[in-house]
């Protein structure tokens, strides 16, 4: 049986060249945090997720640090065995992280969806797709009417995207 595009598309991504990615990821870690891209890397994952190639979808590249999270070291007096900082566990992935950070960005888009590209020894990179609900080709799109409802702005803050949802299955 003949495959389509979009599965040697995901082949490919199941082995990819470590050579180019790395060339990629010296020069995002150089770059900004979350980063406007003309198109998606993953075009089979990105058209899973909802994407299309039309007016009103925007695509942002996010760069989040790995490791462990710190608490907080108090700034005021203390005693010293107060003073120590904690490291925390993180209640969500690093994926909704992204979706967050890329939702305060930008206010006047609505976070559809994201998916992994990379990660680098301090880094993971993670592809957004954001969606304008304002544009006349989204008010049109019956697939994308639920995001004109006022009840679903800002639903990357309320943990409505598939990465935050996972952390408030317990």
């Amino acid at each position: 049986m003949a495959k389509g595009m979009y599965h040697y598309l995901r082949q490919a991504w199941k082995s990819p060249d470590i050579n180019v990615l790395r060339e990629r990821m010296i020069a995002w870690r150089k770059g900004d945090t979350i980063v406007k891209v003309d198109k998606p890397l993953r075009l089979d994952r990105a058209r899973s997720l909802g994407y299309k190639a039309k007016n009103g979808f925007v695509i942002v590249r996010v760069r989040i640090g790995r490791g462990g999270r710190k608490r907080a070291r108090p700034a005021k007096a203390r005693k010293k065995g107060r003073t120590l900082t904690v490291r925390k566990t993180l209640a969500i992935s690093y994926r909704a992280v992204a979706e967050q950070r890329a939702g305060r960005k930008f206010k006047n888009l609505q976070v559809l969806n994201s998916y992994w590209i990379g990660k680098d020894g301090l880094n993971y990179f993670f592809e957004v797709i954001l969606v304008d609900p304002n544009t006349p080709e989204i008010k049109s799109d019956k697939n994308l009417l639920f995001l004109q409802n006022r009840a679903n702005t800002h639903r990357v803050f309320r943990g409505l995207t598939s990465a935050a949802k996972v952390s408030r299955r317990f």
